[in-house]
């Protein structure tokens, strides 16, 4: 099974990825546009979510909680964090836009007694990881020092003709506290949109080793192995990870072929 998700170029729905169509356990995601005055509800079952406002103005209800008219940013590649909503298992979403807008829900199983809650861009930890043309621009939405039960969301921003998710790293086995098991989605975006990035997955006995070519909106599922991604000159790049596995905690293994260049 190919791990790139293409989206659709129209409609509400953008792409989606579900515990069954991935096969397997724990990371939900799916992306929306709404047209504004547009409405979307769910209810969140026996899983938790975090909504992020990738782009526009909406107001949220989750049960008797509401935030109206959050968001604000013009797209992923506004310099500035995303509002996001933290919700708990066994609640109603409603979600309407009030103005055009690009939402992601991002899932997994929740068994927790957490509130809702608004995260702020204020409340975003910001980062630089890298250096040279290995530089790119972090945001930590729901890092594992914020309480979920399962769910870790981070953003990142990544220049043209850089690379990101480098050097090769993977987290694959439960075998903390060196290396953690964690499932993992990439939404990707481009600007321009016409643009274009690549990603590899692959293994140490390459079993596994899928190379795409990853166009705006377009996930790639991590099951397992280590995935970088390289962004093509003129192109800035964009994506939101979702990881989620059975202890929440982000514990990775690099590559050690590729490892030398971290001593440079």
């Amino acid at each position: 099974m190919s791990l790139l998700v293409k989206s659709s170029r129209t409609g509400r729905d953008i792409v989606q990825v579900t515990p069954q169509s991935a096969g397997w356990r724990y990371v939900g995601f799916s992306a929306h546009r709404l047209a504004r005055g547009e409405t979307m509800a769910l209810q969140t079952g026996e899983r938790e979510y975090c909504l992020v406002i990738l782009g526009g103005v909406v107001s949220v209800q989750v049960g008797a909680y509401q935030w109206r008219e959050i968001g604000g940013r013009l797209g992923v590649f506004d310099d500035k964090p995303a509002f996001s909503v933290y919700i708990p298992y066994h609640q109603s979403l409603s979600i309407t836009a009030d103005s055009a807008s690009e939402v992601a829900l991002c899932s997994a199983p929740g068994h927790g007694e957490l509130p809702p809650r608004l995260i702020a861009p204020a409340h975003v930890a910001q980062s630089v990881r890298g250096q040279g043309s290995n530089t790119r621009y972090v945001s930590d939405i729901l890092p594992q020092s914020a309480a979920a039960d399962h769910l870790l969301v981070v953003e990142v921003r990544t220049p043209g003709g850089h690379s990101s998710s480098y050097p090769p790293h993977k987290h694959d086995t439960d075998n903390l506290p060196q290396e953690s098991f964690l499932e993992e989605t990439y939404y990707h975006r481009l600007d321009p949109e016409q643009g274009f990035a690549f990603q590899r997955v692959y293994v140490d006995d390459r079993s596994l080793d899928e190379s795409m070519a990853v166009e705006n909106h377009d996930v790639v599922m991590v099951p397992r192995g280590y995935h970088p991604v390289v962004v093509p000159h003129g192109y800035q790049s964009y994506y939101l990870n979702v990881m989620a596995g059975p202890t929440r905690s982000w514990h990775f293994r690099n590559d050690p072929a590729h490892e030398w260049m971290l001593q440079r």
